[in-house]
């Protein structure tokens, strides 16, 4: 379930962004925006080759495992476009990739793989980032209990300009209520629409 609620998070904040006119150059295009969203579920597919010891540890993950753990980052990218290559659109497989190998880079820089910082990330990548570390921190984990959307929402507020890209946690954000709906929908089974509903571009005319 969880796969498919962090996908609906990133539908939403591209909608929330062509709203608001940022990246308008990239978004204004309606095969980038579905090309995100339809990408968002396989983001994690790196982690089928991480062992479950360590995808399952109730504890907190040592050095050489997190750096075990990191590895699922650059695996993912090699997977799918290894695996889609020949039945993907090339927009669709890039952006894949790029979801997949940047969704753990960081707006400063201190992410990983490669420490890309800023707009060197990739856009589909910086909205993955935001409504995959929202999901995990609601999340009951093996190593943790769920947090509140209270606190949840203040981490993503401390951490616009650090580890997101600060017009993107902008967005979500202003989409509070609209997030917890959608997240209690799935807590109840009731989270089944189209992802793509609702994410066409207003009558405007915006700059990023």
């Amino acid at each position: 379930m969880h796969i498919q609620r962090t996908a609906s998070y990133v539908s939403m904040v591209v909608r929330g962004l062509v709203k608001k006119g940022y990246y308008f150059d990239e978004l204004e295009d309606e095969a980038v925006r579905e090309a995100i969203v339809q990408s968002a579920p396989l983001h994690d597919i790196g982690k089928i080759a991480v062992s479950d010891v360590i995808l399952l540890k109730p504890g907190r993950l040592t050095h050489e495992e997190f750096e075990i753990m990191k590895q699922h980052a650059r695996i993912g990218g090699r997977m799918i476009k290894e695996t889609l290559k020949s039945i993907e659109k090339p927009l669709v497989l890039r952006t894949a990739v790029d979801m997949a190998t940047y969704h753990h880079e960081k707006w400063n820089g201190k992410g990983y793989p490669d420490g890309l910082r800023g707009e060197q990330i990739p856009l589909c990548a910086r909205v993955m980032a935001i409504a995959d570390v929202f999901d995990a921190l609601v999340s009951k984990r093996c190593y943790k209990e769920a947090f509140s959307y209270e606190q949840s929402f203040k981490i993503i507020q401390e951490e616009s300009g650090q580890h997101f890209d600060p017009r993107i946690a902008e967005v979500f954000l202003s989409m509070k209520d609209e997030i917890i709906g959608m997240s209690e929908s799935w807590a109840l089974g009731g989270g089944r629409g189209s992802l793509l509903s609702g994410v066409a571009v207003p009558e405007i005319s915006a700059g990023k």
